[in-house]
């Protein structure tokens, strides 16, 4: 669609009239004012003329947190290898907005746990997870943090929920990167639908 050329007069120095030059011939979008096809909203009510877009702010902050879950990469064993491959270029782990792995806590929404967990580090783990702001959300990555694995000893934590609340669970032994992205939408999916309260730990 392409604007209609100015009048030559008017090109000369006339003076421009907002109401007529910008707002009459700004170039006709669609509904959610990104061109093409319409973008599905759930749960909004879109406004044709002015791209509005009516919704409940637990909505917005939902979308808003979903789009950027930074993780804290937890690595333990073998598991933290395909974690570091997810985040590569092969993989691409950015597309789904994660792909700046915080080496801090305090600035981190999502911790991966990624390999066996001892009980001499239960309580570092633990540490952690409580030095993270809320909201907060844990993926046990693999085998070992899910369920301890092959290792059913007495020096290993038999399953890292006993230690921290764990919101998606990722079976395999070491699960492939296309797991682990996988396990990410879901939890961008689940983010979604949490409501705006505190969540207890």
């Amino acid at each position: 669609m392409a604007i209609e050329e100015r009048p030559a007069e008017t090109a000369k120095g006339v003076p421009i009239d907002f109401e007529q030059d910008v707002i009459q011939r700004r170039p006709v979008t669609t509904q959610a004012g990104l061109g093409g096809e319409d973008v599905p909203m759930g749960r909004s009510v879109l406004a044709n003329d002015d791209n509005i877009v009516f919704t409940s702010v637990a909505n917005l902050v939902n979308w808003a947190r979903s789009r950027s879950p930074w993780p804290l990469g937890y690595g333990l064993a073998c598991c933290a290898i395909e974690m570091m491959a997810t985040a590569g270029p092969h993989h691409d782990l950015s597309r789904f907005g994660a792909e700046v792995f915080r080496s801090s806590p305090r600035q981190a929404d999502v911790m991966i746990v990624a390999g066996t967990v001892t009980h001499k580090m239960a309580p570092r783990l633990r540490r952690l997870y409580e030095q993270m702001p809320e909201p907060k959300w844990v993926i046990a990555m693999g085998a070992c943090a899910s369920s301890a694995g092959m290792f059913n000893n007495y020096a290993i934590v038999q399953s890292v929920d006993k230690i921290v609340p764990v919101d998606i669970y990722l079976p395999g032994c070491p699960p492939r990167p296309e797991a682990l992205i996988d396990a990410v939408v879901k939890l961008q999916r689940k983010i979604r639908g949490e409501p705006l309260v505190k969540r207890s730990a």
